[in-house]
């Protein structure tokens, strides 16, 4: 890694930050392409998150990304707000403009869908509903995402059929909300089925339910990415469905920002996968 005194610098800011991938991530791309910069992690307290916020355009920061618990505080805090970032309600990478303020952006949804579209190749929006599973965070970004992309429904199912229709009158588009028990309702004649619960996490409790009545051409997409395949995925692609990994997602969403904080648009490739993992 090269570091002067010109460096350009940017960091992710979470509390913890000690579990994120996005220094290993942005260092591999920055070593690889010979960059004069550094990626830092910065554990910044909740309470601290506005003050850091506003300094880091005196600190020489081109911008960082956001994490877990800072993401809907910095939604309120930016100078500037992508449209995108206000549907989803939330802001996971902040770019230092020219004139010093803040703009916030969310590119959750755009490596979402690129990593669907990398993963299976043969998955068109247009081809059918998609059911997604959860209402939070990662949600919003993967249904704004498939509305924006056109497809014809979203059938979105949560434990809190409230918080899944806040979600849709957010985001806007065509939604329909069912209740966890009926998650078989609406896997019927679905092309897609997303997972964005912690659900088959390592260390959480398993994700459970009947794949049966999911067509065998449908694609399966958990974003969980540890481990890389969940059980869910395991049991989809044992029916003959074909599966995506939730890994892509964190290295896609990383492109857009690292783009505009060091000027160089990066590769996602097959060895950046590997580094990563390890």
């Amino acid at each position: 890694m090269i570091v002067s005194g010109k460096a350009k610098l940017a960091g992710v800011m979470g509390w913890p930050v000690g579990h994120s991938r996005s220094p290993r991530l942005h260092g591999y791309w920055l070593e690889q392409m010979g960059i004069d910069g550094a990626y830092v992690p910065l554990a910044v307290r909740p309470e601290d998150f506005e003050q850091v916020l506003r300094a880091l355009p005196r600190m020489g920061f081109a911008g960082a990304n956001v994490t877990v618990p800072h993401k809907e505080q910095a939604l309120r805090l930016v100078d500037e707000l992508e449209p995108l970032a206000r549907r989803i309600g939330a802001v996971n990478t902040l770019v230092v403009q020219e004139n010093g303020s803040v703009l916030g952006r969310n590119t959750d949804a755009f490596g979402f869908l690129e990593n669907l579209r990398r993963g299976a190749p043969n998955w068109r929006p247009q081809s059918g509903p998609a059911v997604v599973l959860g209402a939070g965070g990662a949600a919003r970004a993967v249904c704004a995402a498939l509305i924006d992309a056109d497809v014809p429904e979203v059938r979105l199912v949560n434990r809190s059929v409230e918080r899944a229709e806040r979600l849709a009158l957010d985001v806007g588009g065509k939604f329909r909300v069912t209740e966890w028990e009926h998650v078989g309702h609406a896997l019927h004649g679905a092309a897609l089925l997303v997972n964005t619960t912690t659900l088959g996490m390592t260390g959480q409790p398993a994700l459970e339910i009947d794949l049966t009545p999911l067509p065998q051409w449908a694609v399966v997409n958990d974003i969980v990415y540890a481990p890389l395949m969940t059980d869910l995925l395991s049991a989809a692609a044992a029916r003959g469905n074909a599966v995506v990994d939730g890994l892509g997602m964190l290295l896609w969403q990383a492109v857009p920002g690292f783009e505009a904080w060091f000027g160089v648009r990066p590769e996602v490739t097959a060895e950046l996968r590997d580094f990563v993992l390890k």
